[in-house]
């Protein structure tokens, strides 16, 4: 952008608010899970690095936007985002009818996927300012984000690994007061395209709470991000959710989530209606729940890094998610630093454990150490 500012167009270019940048993620990963003689995704249900003891190219991302003028109340503004990522992390934001022969049919291990594409619309004459974005978005809640600026680590929780990641719909966001915000929306379910055939291709509705505290130091948001009827499709999963973040101070920061997450009638294997799963089938049929609580503890050691501590405990209950019925916890420490504001490092150490049977290394290990870390240049 600054290059195109000092063309021949800048001056209209920076008038017009249109925005085009991205970034490029790489990271290496170590781990005692070397079972690859079972399948090659020993890692799993560490998600994203999969694969154990490699190199990967996790994602290059190209956005173009343009962000409305929220900060005031006098006029109707407008914006816009697309999205393209290629590498990796494609497999964990496809939506079923969307690109997803790449994974769902040739299990590509790299890939394309547009995770968000929506056009904004602002109206300051609601409340303090209403937000209406139209299309594809990356789902509200959670503490994490799939693209790698916006995660707090290298890896993802277990927590994060397994609920929703992508809408197509309208939602809304309303600012109250200073205090409130609710977002409302309908969408035609959880990952899955709108001409796709599936049981979870129906109306489905999110509505999220937020409570920010006037000091600024504690905020609440919870809700209901997915609600249908719940029937077993692609990854029609029912999502209650909910966050608190405190700032201690401006060096220390924590940020708690729970989730109740649950599909009903599920079946152990695929059918004609749902012949592919977002995550595994489960090893139980009927209903089939999980839940989890996360907590984040970041504290700043310099202007240019923080010290990150990540625990979780996360039960897959019927294996719906991962593929076997445990309980697991996860901890970790990790580091993100810049060393120049176009590259950021993120070395982190990582234990995970399985509780109720052997979930790590192809099933084999109930433990799994790991240690990671990728590597992110701005563009």
């Amino acid at each position: 952008m600054e290059a195109i500012y000092a063309g021949p167009n800048g001056e209209r270019w920076k008038r017009s608010r249109v925005q085009i940048y991205g970034w490029e993620d790489f990271s290496w990963n170590v781990s005692t899970s070397t079972n690859i003689s079972r399948g090659p995704n020993a890692n799993f249900p560490l998600i994203y690095d999969l694969r154990p003891n490699r190199f990967e190219q996790n994602q290059f991302v190209l956005y173009i936007e343009r962000i409305p003028d929220e900060s005031q109340t006098d006029h109707i503004d407008w914006g816009f985002r697309l999205s393209g990522v290629y590498g990796l992390d494609y497999r964990f934001m496809i939506s079923r009818g969307l690109f997803s022969d790449q994974l769902l049919r040739h299990n590509n291990y790299y890939g394309f996927d547009m995770p968000m594409v929506y056009f904004d619309l602002y109206l300051p004459q609601f409340f303090q300012g209403m937000n209406v974005r139209i299309g594809r978005i990356i789902s509200e809640p959670d503490i994490e984000a799939q693209l790698a600026p916006n995660n707090l680590m290298s890896s993802h929780s277990l927590v994060y690994g397994f609920d929703n990641y992508t809408q197509t719909g309208i939602f809304t966001t309303t600012k109250i007061n200073n205090e409130w915000t609710i977002q409302a929306g309908i969408s035609n379910g959880t990952d899955v395209a709108l001409w796709q055939k599936d049981p979870g291709n129906q109306p489905t509705g999110t509505v999220m709470i937020q409570w920010t505290a006037l000091n600024q130091q504690d905020s609440i948001y919870a809700g209901d991000n997915a609600f249908n009827n719940g029937e077993f499709g692609y990854n029609n999963v029912q999502q209650i959710v909910g966050t608190w973040t405190h700032k201690f101070n401006d060096k220390i920061y924590t940020a708690t989530e729970g989730l109740y997450m649950w599909m009903n009638y599920a079946k152990t294997h695929p059918t004609d209606a749902v012949p592919f799963q977002s995550g595994s089938f489960p090893v139980k049929s009927g209903y089939a729940p999980e839940w989890g609580i996360l907590n984040y503890i970041m504290f700043r050691i310099s202007p240019t890094a923080f010290f990150t501590v990540r625990n979780e405990f996360y039960n897959d209950t019927v294996g719906s998610r991962t593929g076997h019925a445990t309980a697991y916890s996860e901890h970790s420490v990790g580091v993100t630093w810049w060393p120049d504001k176009i590259v950021t490092l993120r070395p982190e150490l990582r234990f995970d454990h399985s509780y109720d049977t052997a979930a790590f290394d192809n099933g084999t290990r109930r433990n799994q150490f790991s240690a990671s870390m990728d590597f992110i240049i701005h563009y």
